[in-house]
């Protein structure tokens, strides 16, 4: 690519990440999984890149390539991997291992047609709050102040501004406000990991 310093993007920086496929380095996303070839499997049970390429939507040359199994997306990174053998996950040892062994077994599970349980990363209630958390940090940042945050959050709740101090949405509208600046801030990442009770 022209005039980037040298450097190779796996998502194109001129482009919006709407028309544009974005992988996460696997560091950073526990479910975006290192497949190197492994030794020979234990059993009749293999994958090899082919395997992958019949469920690839998307592949990129730096080795990742997006899969599409029972409906879901999987991300995998190829790293010194070749067509006659079988491949395995390198599993780092950290912070995030529990994550990525669940992202192996998802994987696993859809890769021979079984059914999957949910990423358990972006839940219901999770997608719920941070979409709550992003429209209270753009109603702060045009000046609204908490109550009309609050209002338009919480419409079904009658909010009264004699009672506003004491009234318990108050203190969850600023919270969704506080959480919110830190997503924007970058600590949306963390919402490529399970919910930790520490967080």
């Amino acid at each position: 690519m022209p005039n980037n310093g040298g450097c190779d993007f796996v998502a194109d920086p001129r482009n919006s990440a709407l028309i544009q496929p974005i992988f996460w380095i696997p560091q950073t996303d526990p479910a975006t999984l290192p497949l190197i070839a492994g030794p020979k499997p234990a059993g009749d049970l293999s994958v090899r890149v082919d395997d992958l390429q019949v469920h690839a939507i998307i592949e990129h040359e730096a080795g990742l390539m997006r899969l599409a199994l029972l409906g879901e997306p999987y991300d995998v990174a190829l790293a010194d991997v070749d067509d006659a053998r079988r491949l395995g996950a390198f599993i780092m040892l950290d912070e995030l291992t529990p994550d990525r062994l669940t992202a192996v077994d998802r994987l696993w599970q859809a890769m021979f047609g079984r059914r999957t349980a949910p990423d358990p990363r972006m839940t219901p209630q999770r997608r719920q709050r941070a979409r709550q958390m992003l429209r209270a940090v753009d109603a702060r940042e045009t000046g609204a102040i908490y109550r009309v945050v609050a209002e338009h959050l919480f419409p079904q709740h009658k909010i009264d501004a004699a009672s506003w101090v004491g009234d318990p949405i108050r203190e969850i509208t600023i919270r969704l406000a506080r959480d919110g600046m830190k997503l924007v801030r970058g600590g949306y990442r963390t919402l490529l990991r399970r919910p930790r009770r520490d967080r």
